[in-house]
C-alpha cells in the first residue's frame, strides 16, 4: 500500500483511490464469472511451479536450491495486515479500506474455498505470494466469526493466527513461495499518521524483532515459507523522519540489520530477507524539504546479514505517486510531477536512481535483487496518464528483467477495481482472468517474459562494514567465541568472506570472497593482534607507524576501534598455503583501490585502501603521532598463492 505523509490527511492508497470511484459498481472490465467455468486467459497454467527450495540469491537473481533462476512472479494477497481505516464503527464493513472488513485474515475466505482460490492464483501465472499480517494478528485471541470464512468452514473458531497458519500451509502446498511481509503494527489500513509509520511506532524495536523470530521459528518446518519482508512502506509520523544510518531509535538501516540477523541466527537461516527503502521523508509542501528516498541510501550504506546470500532489497511504485510526490490531493499535494506525468525516458531513469541501480551495478556491496513487491492501478482506470504509466511501468520491470508482486490479489467485487481477482458473494469471479480487463494483455507480457533463466553461476560476494555506532560482528564463528576486544566498537565479516578494503576514517570495512571463495580453515581458531609481535625482523612494511599483523599463514577478518583509533585487528588461519609477498597500500592521503571499483564505494567521502583480487590483507598500519588519531593509514596486501 502506498502511503502518504503524515503532515496531509491520509491519502488513498491505491486500491483506496480506486474503490472510491466505483464502491457499489460492479468491475466494468471484465465479466462476473461462474466459479465453474475455466475462462483462464493468462499465459499460465494452473500447474504448480516447479523449484526446489530454499531460496537465497547470486548477485542480482534469486535462485532455487539447485542454483537455477526463480523470478519471483508475486502478487499481494491482503487482509491479515488490517483493513480498518481508523474512524468510524470498526463492526461496520463501510468503516473498512474500499468497504471490505477483513477480519484480520486473508480476503476472500468467505466467498471461495481455498483451494479455488489458489487454483485462480496459479492461473494468473504466479509462482510466489507476497502474504502480509499485523503484530496485532499475533496476540489476537478471539476467533474471527463464521462469516468471515463461509466458504471454508474448516476454518471456523479459528484465531486470525491460526487462518494465516492454514494460509500459509496451503499456499506451500500447493507449490507457492511465501514471502511473509510485516505490514503493520496495528490491523489497521495504511497509511498516512496511522501508528503504522515505522517498526516500532506502536511497540518496541525490541518487541518488533521477537515477533519475527517468532513468525520465522513458527514456518520453519516448511520450506516453501521463503522469505521475511521485514515491513512495509517506512515513513514519517507526526514528529521525525525514519533514517538510514543515524543510530538513532529512527534509524531503519539498524533496525533491519538487527531484524534480519535475528530472524537469520534465531529462527531460520533459510529465509531471504527483504528490506525495502524508506517510503517519504520531510513535510509535503512546496518550499519544505521532502522525498520519497526509496533505495537511494543503499548505494553508500548497504546491509551485510550473518547469512551470506539472503538479502533482497525492494521498492514499491505507484503512478499517482512520485519521486518528490506524496501521492496526496488537495491538502498535503505539492507542484511535484507524479510518475505518471514522466515521459518513458524520465520514469526510466528515476526507477534506475531509486531502486533499479542496486541490481544493475554488479559487483557492488550493495548489490542484491530488486524486488518491486508493490506496483497496480485499477482495472476502471481511464485516464490516459495512469494508464500510460501502468504500461511504461510493465515494461520497465521487463527490461530490468526484476522481480515483482502486484497488489492487491484479491478483492470483493464492486468493491476494489485494483484487485486482480474479484469475488462476489456468491462466488463469481471477475478480474485479470478476464479478456475485458484492459490490464490483461499488459499482465500476460509481463508474466510471459522470461529474462534471465536457468543456473546461474555463483558470483564473488562485497559486502560493506561499518562501526559507525555499534559492533557489527557478522561471522558466527567469530560471535562463538565471545567479546574479542572488550570494550570496543568491532567489525568481522561474514563467515566466508575476508577483509580487503578499509577506509582512513570513519571505521568502514569491505568484505570477499573474490578469487578463492572462502579462504578460513576449518575450526574456530583466530588470533586477537593487539602489538607488533608478528611484525618479522627486518620486515618493517611501514616504517614508523604501529603494525597490527597477522601471524604466518593468517589473514585479515576483522578490525576493532575505540573512539576513532584503531585498538585491535582479527585473524584466522588459512586453509591453504598463503604467499608471503607483499606489498604496503598507503590511504591516508587518498584512495588506493583496484582499477574498475571492484566492490563500490564502502565508504563515501572517505580515503579508502583495497586489496587486489587476488590479494589478501594481512595487517593494519596507524599512527598515534600529534595530529594523528590513530585512524588506519595502510593495508599489508600479499599474493594469495605462494
Amino acid at each position: 500500500m502506498a502511503a502518504a505523509p503524515p503532515a496531509a490527511p491520509p491519502a488513498p492508497s491505491p486500491t483506496a483511490e480506486a474503490a472510491a470511484g466505483t464502491a457499489g459498481a460492479a468491475g466494468t472490465a471484465g465479466s462476473r464469472t461462474p466459479r465453474t467455468v475455466a475462462t483462464a486467459t493468462a499465459t499460465a497454467t494452473a500447474t504448480a511451479p516447479s523449484w526446489r527450495p530454499p531460496l537465497s540469491t547470486r548477485g542480482p537473481y534469486v535462485v532455487d536450491a539447485d542454483g537455477n533462476r526463480f523470478r519471483l512472479t508475486a502478487a499481494n494477497w491482503d487482509g491479515a495486515q488490517g483493513s480498518w481505516s481508523g474512524s468510524g464503527n470498526i463492526a461496520d464493513p463501510a468503516s473498512h479500506h474500499a468497504g471490505q472488513d477483513s477480519h484480520g485474515i486473508p480476503l476472500g475466505l468467505d466467498r471461495v474455498p481455498l483451494a479455488a482460490l489458489l487454483a485462480d492464483f496459479h492461473r494468473l501465472g504466479l509462482n510466489s505470494i507476497r502474504l502480509p499480517f499485523s503484530n496485532e494478528m499475533i496476540r489476537t485471541t478471539a476467533p474471527v466469526p463464521d462469516s468471515a470464512v463461509a466458504a471454508n468452514p474448516e476454518l471456523r473458531g479459528k484465531t486470525p493466527l491460526q487462518v494465516f497458519d492454514a494460509v500459509v500451509s496451503a499456499l506451500a502446498s500447493d507449490g507457492f513461495a511465501v514471502i511473509l511481509n510485516n505490514h503493520t503494527n496495528t490491523t489497521r489500513w495504511c497509511c498516512g499518521v496511522d501508528g503504522n509509520e515505522r517498526w516500532n511506532s506502536s511497540q518496541s524495536t525490541r518487541q518488533w524483532a521477537d515477533d519475527w523470530v517468532f513468525m520465522a521459528r513458527r514456518y520453519r518446518s516448511e520450506p516453501r515459507v521463503a522469505g521475511a519482508d521485514l515491513y512495509n512502506e517506512v515513513r514519517r509520523d507526526v514528529w521525525d523522519d525514519p533514517n538510514w544510518g543515524l543510530g538513532d531509535p529512527h534509524d531503519w538501516h539498524a533496525a533491519a540489520q538487527e531484524a534480519a540477523d535475528r530472524i537469520l541466527t534465531e529462527a531460520n537461516p533459510d529465509l531471504l530477507v527483504v528490506v525495502e527503502g524508506i517510503n517519504w521523508t520531510g513535510i509535503p509542501v512546496d518550499g519544505f524539504a521532502h522525498g520519497r528516498p526509496t533505495l537511494t541510501p543503499v548505494r553508500t550504506l548497504s546491509h551485510t546479514p550473518a547469512v551470506p546470500n539472503k538479502l533482497v532489497y525492494s521498492a514499491h511504485f505507484y503512478g499517482y505517486t512520485g519521486p518528490n510526490h506524496s501521492g496526496a490531493t488537495g491538502l498535503g499535494e505539492t507542484s511535484d510531477p507524479r510518475y505518471q506525468d514522466l515521459s518513458r525516458a524520465e520514469l526510466h531513469q528515476v526507477l534506475r536512481d531509486q531502486a533499479f541501480f542496486v541490481s544493475a551495478e554488479t559487483g557492488r556491496h550493495f548489490t542484491a535483487p530488486v524486488w518491486i513487491s508493490e506496483f497496480g492501478i485499477g482495472s476502471d482506470e481511464t485516464n490516459p496518464k495512469p494508464r500510460a504509466w501502468f504500461t511504461n511501468m510493465t515494461d520497465e520491470l521487463i527490461a530490468a528483467d526484476a522481480d515483482f508482486a502486484y497488489w492487491p490479489l484479491v478483492g470483493w467485487a464492486g468493491h476494489d477495481s485494483w484487485a486482480m481477482l474479484r469475488y462476489a458473494p456468491d462466488g463469481a469471479r471477475s478480474g485479470l482472468l478476464d479478456p475485458g480487463d484492459w490490464r490483461t494483455p499488459l499482465w500476460n507480457r509481463l508474466t510471459a517474459a522470461t529474462g534471465r533463466t536457468g543456473a546461474v553461476p555463483r558470483e564473488p560476494l562485497w559486502q560493506q562494514l561499518t562501526t559507525d555506532h555499534r559492533d557489527f560482528v557478522q561471522s558466527m564463528r567469530v560471535r562463538s567465541t565471545g567479546d574479542w576486544d572488550s570494550g570496543a566498537r568491532k567489525a568481522a565479516c561474514p563467515d566466508g568472506l575476508r577483509l580487503t578494503g578499509l577506509s582512513h576514517t570513519g571505521g568502514r570495512g569491505l568484505c570477499t570472497d573474490t578469487g578463492t571463495g572462502d579462504l578460513r580453515a576449518a575450526g574456530p581458531e583466530q588470533t586477537v593482534v593487539r602489538d607488533e609481535r608478528y611484525v618479522p625482523p627486518g620486515g618493517d612494511w611501514a616504517g614508523g607507524y604501529t603494525k597490527l599483523q597477522c601471524p604466518p599463514g593468517a589473514f585479515l577478518i576483522g578490525y576493532a576501534v575505540r573512539g576513532a583509533r584503531t585498538s585491535s585487528a582479527l585473524c584466522a588461519p588459512a586453509r591453504t598455503t598463503l604467499g608471503t609477498a607483499g606489498r604496503t597500500v598507503w590511504f591516508d592521503r587518498g584512495d588506493n583501490r583496484p582499477a574498475a571499483d571492484p566492490g563500490g564505494e564502502f565508504a563515501y567521502g572517505r580515503y579508502k585502501g583495497q586489496c587486489a583480487a587476488d590479494e589478501y590483507a594481512a595487517g593494519i598500519a596507524f599512527t598515534t603521532r600529534v595530529g594523528s588519531q590513530g585512524t588506519p593509514d595502510a593495508l599489508l596486501c600479499r599474493r594469495i598463492a605462494p
